[in-house]
């Protein structure tokens, strides 16, 4: 008699994944609303609870509410959890956890596991994850460490380490979550802190394909082993982010009218550390988002929609989208292949490239359309508000707190869809096609 199969097996990896998210954002959620959450022992409005429970999960960083005063510590906590799986993935601990007690999970836990990580090869999902955790503790223990010994001149032990690591791990996920109300602009001044944020979260936003093949370039390379090269995706991810980083620290240094408190040197670290929070969607902030210049603001959109890269703890439509459509662009003028770093790039990344730039820009002018109507505030901070949103990078202009439940649910949704991925809700929701037997035949369309 044959064994009737399994309930789960009816889904592919796409739907186990985008239920995942959906059952711990909800959870999330409703252990956010408990009145054991709130600092004053209140109950939070559901919808008020999802938005940051899904900013949580998405690692975005926008707050209807002052983190550090509503919540309790069991609240704090309970978000602290939710960000900390959403930046490396919960299927990251279901793998773990079925390694460190030996039980053997089944393809389909392994292609969940590949599609949550962009796409890892499926022959080394499990050392792939382990590393990630290896790179998670490293980084978020490091940072820890530095946090506290900065916050011990100010807070008794305990408090600065519970500081030290709350804002560790938020960096690291590049969540933006802060427990103070100005963000970090209060230590502006201060390098160690900054340093620390800004380390933080390079290394979450180059993403753990990034951290993995640097670290077997330079492994090999002391050992003085066989000759191992950065590979394309490394060399893209590594070029496009500095690219970008400088640009944007360029353009705000320039375009703002610095106050008379902070120098030449701390208006180009404010600078720096705001194009990084952009590019790697971090969400921190150590200057008044609100007062900044609308060339400094409209770049640090343009920003935030980029994002980070693939496989990496943030968010927007990542660094290797943009480049391969740089790449498509200069190709196309000069009437050559698409090449890249000795290597050539496949149709296929191409068109995923242009579907998701596309998808992303659709889904931004369709929430323009809606908040731009449901929302009192100017058609510029909606704008701004939208692409935090989308890019799951948290800075604000400050209208978050004043959004209509209309506004809240319609970001709650982008901020979903922006974390688990356009083409990964596609492959969950659509049919898989049918293959066809026959081919229409081709004509060109004219263009331009």
């Amino acid at each position: 008699m044959t064994r009737k199969p399994s309930i789960w097996r009816r889904f592919s990896p796409y739907q186990l994944l985008l239920f995942g998210y959906a059952v711990i954002t909800l959870t999330g959620a409703l252990l956010l609303s408990l009145p054991v959450s709130s600092a004053h022992g209140t109950s939070q409005p559901f919808l008020d609870a999802l938005f940051l429970a899904t900013s949580g999960i998405s690692t975005t960083g926008l707050s209807v509410v002052d983190i550090g005063s509503y919540y309790s510590v069991f609240g704090q906590i309970v978000l602290l959890i939710i960000f900390q799986i959403g930046g490396i993935g919960y299927m990251t601990f279901v793998i773990i956890m079925m390694y460190l007690l030996g039980i053997r999970g089944s393809i389909r836990t392994s292609l969940a596991a590949r599609e949550s990580l962009a796409g890892s090869d499926l022959q080394v999902v499990r050392p792939f994850l382990i590393d990630v955790l290896r790179y998670t503790a490293i980084f978020e223990g490091a940072g820890a460490l530095m946090l506290t010994l900065f916050w011990m001149k100010e807070y008794p032990f305990l408090h600065s380490v519970y500081l030290g690591i709350f804002h560790s791990v938020s960096a690291f996920c590049t969540a933006g979550f802060c427990l103070f109300p100005d963000s970090v602009v209060r230590y502006q001044h201060s390098y160690i802190m900054n340093g620390t944020i800004i380390g933080l979260s390079l290394a979450g936003g180059v993403g753990f394909f990034v951290l993995r093949s640097v670290k077997v370039f330079l492994f090999n390379g002391t050992k003085r082993r066989r000759m191992v090269r950065l590979t394309a995706h490394t060399k893209i991810v590594l070029t496009t982010t500095a690219l970008l980083v400088a640009a944007g620290t360029a353009v705000i240094f320039v375009s703002e009218d610095w106050p008379d408190v902070m120098d030449g040197r701390d208006a180009a670290a404010a600078s720096f550390f705001q194009a990084v929070s952009a590019s790697t969607t971090d969400g921190f902030n150590s200057i008044d988002i609100g007062e900044m210049s609308a060339p400094s603001l409209t770049t640090i959109m343009f920003l935030m929609f980029i994002g980070a890269s693939p496989g990496s703890t943030g968010g927007g439509i990542k660094t290797t989208t943009f480049a391969l459509l740089l790449i498509l662009l200069w190709a196309r003028f000069h009437k050559k292949e698409n090449n890249v770093f000795g290597r050539e790039i496949s149709e296929k990344c191409v068109y995923d490239a242009i579907v998701v730039f596309l998808s992303f820009l659709m889904l931004a002018f369709l929430d323009t359309l809606i908040l731009s109507v449901t929302e009192s505030a100017s058609y510029s901070q909606v704008m701004f508000e939208i692409f935090s949103a989308l890019g799951n990078t948290g800075l604000s202009t400050g209208i978050t707190t004043a959004l209509s439940p209309t506004g809240k649910l319609v970001l709650i949704i982008t901020m979903f869809v922006g974390r688990v991925g356009i083409l990964m809700i596609a492959s969950a929701i659509l049919v898989k096609p049918k293959k066809t037997l026959f081919r229409y035949p081709k004509e060109d369309i004219f263009i331009g």
